[in-house]
């Protein structure tokens, strides 16, 4: 037994299992609670229309008709896969059943013959209504019967049940057919296989790209660095080294290659442990690819 889905959650964990979710109107608060309890709930409820077309059908099993008022069901599967929200609550849609098809339900087990009509479905089962005309010809897509695993597995999965609390309206009123032109036992197969192999999740955002490499400025050669020499490479040496402490600037730095940028340089020298002539100013390969000056192109 459980509690019943809300409408958010029931859209939510269908659109996760992969289908397509039509929200019709109101059926957020479309329901026939009034008439009688709606939970626990103890299964889901597969049913064939007897009628064509997807419009008409969805605006059937939404309305109803005179002496069966809508909803009839709580989502209503098209020829394409579709599902369609009619109602979120009690719906008209199960009718009295047999109360040991239920405890079978409630206890997982093989289904008893169905010969009795003595308990309300409605409060018991989510349905839906597959649009096919029932006559065992209409054709049964494979996108719809996968949208009937997927819509089962979906609730099953979030409840935590089996695939045996899945039936057919065949198997729990007297005297139903439907759903006509597939066996349930068949249909069963299928949702067990889908809860076995997981899913019903959303996909997991993809992996940020990496972020690119910085790129530096490779070692001009120290002849680089002479009186009168301007390039923007010596001016993003000279930020570099001012954010290293080692900026010995009173203006800049700048382009020009100058006597405060030699200072500068040689005070990055000695942070590096340089001394001596090893420490003039003048860049060498190693002092310059410890100081990781961003490139300039």
């Amino acid at each position: 037994m459980a509690q019943p889905l809300s409408a958010s959650k029931m859209v939510e964990i269908l659109r996760a299992e992969g289908l397509t979710v039509h929200e019709v109107r109101r059926w957020r608060t479309h329901n026939r609670n009034a008439k009688g309890p709606w939970g626990p709930v103890n299964g889901v409820m597969i049913h064939h229309t007897v009628t064509s077309g997807t419009e008409a059908t969805v605006n059937l099993c939404y309305d109803g008709y005179a002496g069966l008022p809508g909803p009839l069901c709580h989502g209503v599967v098209d020829k394409e896969g579709h599902v369609h929200m009619v109602g979120n609550g009690r719906a008209n849609h199960a009718g009295l059943g047999d109360r040991d098809v239920l405890n079978a339900v409630v206890g997982e087990r093989r289904l008893p013959a169905d010969n009795q009509a003595d308990t309300d479905g409605n409060r018991h089962f989510y349905g839906f209504e597959c649009v096919n005309l029932g006559d065992g010809k209409d054709p049964w897509p494979e996108a719809q019967k996968e949208a009937i695993e997927k819509i089962a597995a979906a609730i099953c999965r979030y409840h935590g049940w089996s695939e045996r609390s899945v039936i057919g309206h065949k198997e729990w009123q007297p005297g139903k057919v439907d759903p006509r032109g597939f066996t349930m036992d068949g249909m069963r197969e299928r949702i067990a296989g889908r809860l076995r192999a997981g899913g019903g999740k959303p996909a997991p955002a993809p992996a940020p790209a990496p972020a690119p490499k910085p790129s530096y400025e490779p070692f001009p050669g120290a002849a680089f660095f002479r009186a009168g020499r301007r390039s923007p490479v010596i001016t993003a040496m000279g930020r570099r080294l001012v954010a290293e402490g080692c900026g010995r600037y009173q203006e800049g730095p700048g382009p020009e290659w100058t006597e405060a940028d030699r200072r500068s340089y040689a005070a990055w020298q000695r942070k590096l442990g340089y001394s001596g002539a090893d420490a003039d100013g003048t860049p060498g390969r190693a002092s310059w690819d410890r100081l990781k000056v961003p490139d300039v192109k």
